[in-house]
């Protein structure tokens, strides 16, 4: 079986994470099964590739059609299998792990895109998996009749949570291939880490969409000041904050600019998504602005706040029965410092983490159902 995965990467730790998450559990159902991934020389470069033993699939579009398949075909099989080429026709199964990419806040042509390679796939009889994102929402008329024509082309589509769900269930009701389950790198174990706690107890993972008018619709300043006034609080309260990179270039130059709010603090950036995982796993408490790394921490009871951009935030933190972790942008100092009070002080720690525990267990759960309906169409 040739498995293509689609929308993950190497610099986003939540998308590298989606694709340890698939590797892991398809090999464990299926030890003999080989992947392919679409080359990108800055989000998935050879080496990370080849490093997993990943294949290359062949692309290349022109006036927005891939040709790929005709170039490669001129290479004998021989040489695309020494080489570890592959054509799209190669491919049994298609695993997209967006993430998010669909709806309003993305235009049309990542779905229009999606759509037109479902056509190909469902030419030739290949299968075309959804795994758990979110989706949303669609006012626009071309955006939805493109999602709705790929739903139709879809072997399963799943939604990460009920508002997404519910956006799809809104284009076609009648569709009996669309599924509620959570996010799916809850099931990826964390790696230990050799890292200093000790001084460096609480987490602030930022992320550069919180201040960008493009996806807030107002400008940076409220974040800059409500993650200053954060780190601050925080050091009043007797906690050593650092700051970890969950992406790239742009999440490092706000780190910086936060640094330069509160007179200093630690930033680190650790190249291994296990890694990430396991620090947040070893510390205190997390602010975070990157979704899966509030997904690393709740899912191992570490007690977390979320900032947001989207309503895939607000869907996360109710999925673990703590709606009161969400931090606003317009909150005000005593709210700020109320949500904080609540993940630091030792009794209300305590109850959430044993909350966070009982409802990690639940979503688990509810992840393995998640595989076990992939495996079953699989097989089909």
């Amino acid at each position: 079986m040739l498995i293509e995965i689609q929308n993950v990467g190497f610099v986003n730790k939540g998308a590298e994470l989606m694709l340890y998450a698939i590797l892991q559990e398809i090999k464990s159902k299926y030890p003999y099964a080989e992947f392919v991934m679409t080359p990108n020389l800055n989000i998935s470069p050879f080496k990370k590739r080849a490093s997993l033993g990943i294949y290359q699939k062949v692309t290349y579009e022109k006036m927005g059609i891939d040709i790929g398949d005709i170039f490669i075909s001129f290479i004998s099989k021989k040489r695309r299998e020494m080489y570890g080429l592959v054509r799209t026709k190669d491919v049994d199964v298609v695993l997209d792990a967006a993430g998010f990419a669909h709806g309003d806040q993305w235009g049309v042509k990542n779905t229009k895109k999606l759509f037109n390679y479902s056509k190909k796939l469902k030419k030739n009889n290949k299968k075309l998996i959804l795994l758990p994102q979110a989706f949303g929402p669609f006012s626009n008329n071309e955006i939805k009749e493109n999602m709705k024509n790929l739903i139709k082309n879809c072997d399963l589509v799943f939604a990460r949570e009920e508002v997404s769900f519910n956006y799809l269930k809104n284009i076609d009701a009648n569709s009996n291939n669309i599924y509620n389950m959570p996010d799916f790198t809850n099931l990826v174990k964390a790696t230990s880490v050799d890292f200093n706690f000790e001084n460096n107890d609480f987490c602030i993972i930022p992320n550069y969409k919180m201040v960008s008018k493009n996806w807030i619709g107002s400008n940076g300043n409220s974040y800059l000041e409500l993650i200053s006034k954060s780190i601050k609080y925080l050091r009043q309260k007797g906690k050593k904050p650092f700051i970890l990179i969950h992406e790239g270039k742009k999440d490092s130059l706000l780190a910086e600019s936060i640094s330069n709010e509160v007179g200093g603090i630690n930033i680190f950036k650790e190249e291994d998504p296990l890694k990430v995982k396991g620090i947040l796993n070893g510390v205190s408490g997390v602010i975070g602005s990157r979704f899966h790394s509030l997904v690393s921490s709740l899912s191992q009871a570490t007690p977390a706040l979320g900032t947001s951009w989207s309503h895939k935030y607000q869907m996360l933190f109710k999925d673990y029965n703590f709606e009161k972790g969400i931090l606003n942008l317009d909150s005000s100092d005593s709210e700020i410092y109320e949500k904080i009070d609540l993940i630091i002080n030792e009794d209300t720690n305590k109850e959430i983490i044993k909350k966070l525990e009982e409802k990690s267990l639940k979503l688990k759960e509810l992840t393995k159902q998640m595989w076990e309906k992939v495996f079953e169409t699989l097989e089909k």
